[in-house]
């Protein structure tokens, strides 16, 4: 999918399967819940993209293993394999792991890379409908056609939606899950730098791309950010620099070093935050969040990120990087989720893909 296969999409062309195509899910009554609202599962895309990884494919699975035994203990973990052949492989890493296998479950629905976050079903739901839960599949382009092929990774919404059984609607645009984050009552935090970036969906404008994420998210309240981290080949994903982690409070990376190239943009990022209002008009409460030092690998700044954290029913998995900051940034986090252990996974590996297990996962919300 490129940009340019959406050069006549109106809001008024998506496209339904099972819901009145009259009507968008805003319409409807549905909305995208925080990722701190109870879930149902976790979809992840099974790593197998040796070019997202190079030289270092091996090395992720023992912590990937433990990411999905660490949320399998809280809710289901489901998994998008390829073939019979990579469950084998999947299955002989989780049980090294530890994992329990009565929490995991996986789908043979072909994917291109494993950034599930991204190419991932968005989930609304709707408690007082007939139809509790449906999926939006946006278009997916792997951040700007950047990463081809990614016809595979585009259609998982809709396998998923076609396994369930449930309306899957089409809004028409290019929208990745790692660029967007929720408060469940209204609000949502993007950037500018990745949802006007031409490569996704040029012929829009902001207030264009606001009443998408108003109809297909259930959003009343978009709040804006500029630039991401340096390294960040998804042109600035939410993600890494701001999250919820509860209904007004966010977290933000801040860099303290005036040197850094980081500094300046998170600094602005910080100044903006200051001045925004939630759904309800009030102040965002902004706990501030460290940056590990940089970390360079083939003379590559890559995007590490303390708020690429993943938020499951029982723990919140953190990457970790083997620096100075990382008990520090546990810490601060541990003081946002009285209600969830915070459990640091080393992402050192991991991260040399460019994404931690933020995006590799996507929740299911319980309805």
């Amino acid at each position: 999918m490129h940009p340019s296969d959406f050069r006549t999409t109106k809001l008024s062309d998506f496209k339904t399967a099972g819901l009145p195509a009259t009507h968008t899910p805003q319409q409807l009554g549905y909305h995208f819940p925080a990722e701190f609202a109870p879930h149902t599962a976790t979809w992840l895309s099974w790593p197998h993209k040796e070019a997202s990884w190079p030289g270092k494919i091996e090395t992720i699975y023992p912590i990937y293993a433990q990411f999905i035994k660490l949320v399998a203990e809280g809710e289901k973990v489901n998994i998008n394999v390829v073939d019979e052949a990579m469950k084998a492989k999947a299955t002989r890493h989780i049980e090294q792991a530890g994992g329990d296998f009565k929490n995991i479950n996986f789908f043979i629905h072909p994917t291109n890379d494993a950034w599930c976050r991204d190419h991932g079903p968005a989930f609304l739901i709707n408690p007082k409908a007939a139809q509790k839960k449906i999926i939006v599949d946006w278009g997916y382009n792997a951040w700007g056609g950047k990463y081809p092929p990614f016809d595979l990774d585009d259609r998982i919404p809709t396998h998923i939606a076609e396994h369930y059984k449930i309306p899957v609607i089409y809004p028409g645009i290019v929208m990745e899950g790692g660029s967007v984050d929720f408060n469940g009552r209204g609000t949502v935090l993007t950037t500018t730098s990745c949802l006007l970036n031409a490569n996704r969906n040029p012929t829009f404008n902001q207030k264009e791309i606001e009443e998408f994420l108003h109809q297909f998210y259930g959003a009343e309240n978009i709040l804006w950010l500029g630039d991401g981290v340096v390294g960040d080949d998804t042109d600035g994903h939410i993600d890494d620099i701001t999250r919820f982690v509860n209904e007004d409070t966010v977290v933000t990376v801040v860099e303290t070093n005036k040197q850094d190239e980081n500094y300046e943009p998170l600094h602005e990022n910080l100044k903006t935050l200051k001045t925004l209002r939630l759904e309800n008009g009030k102040p965002l409460n902004i706990v501030e969040l460290p940056l590990p030092s940089a970390i360079v690998y083939e003379d590559m700044r890559l995007p590490a990120s303390y708020a690429n954290f993943y938020i499951s029913n029982k723990y919140v998995v953190v990457p970790t990087f083997r620096d100075a900051q990382d008990d520090k940034a546990l810490q601060i986090l541990e003081q946002c989720f009285p209600d969830r252990k915070v459990i640091g996974l080393d992402s050192l590996d991991i991260i040399w893909g460019l994404g931690s297990f933020h995006c590799l996962s996507q929740q299911e919300p319980a309805v």
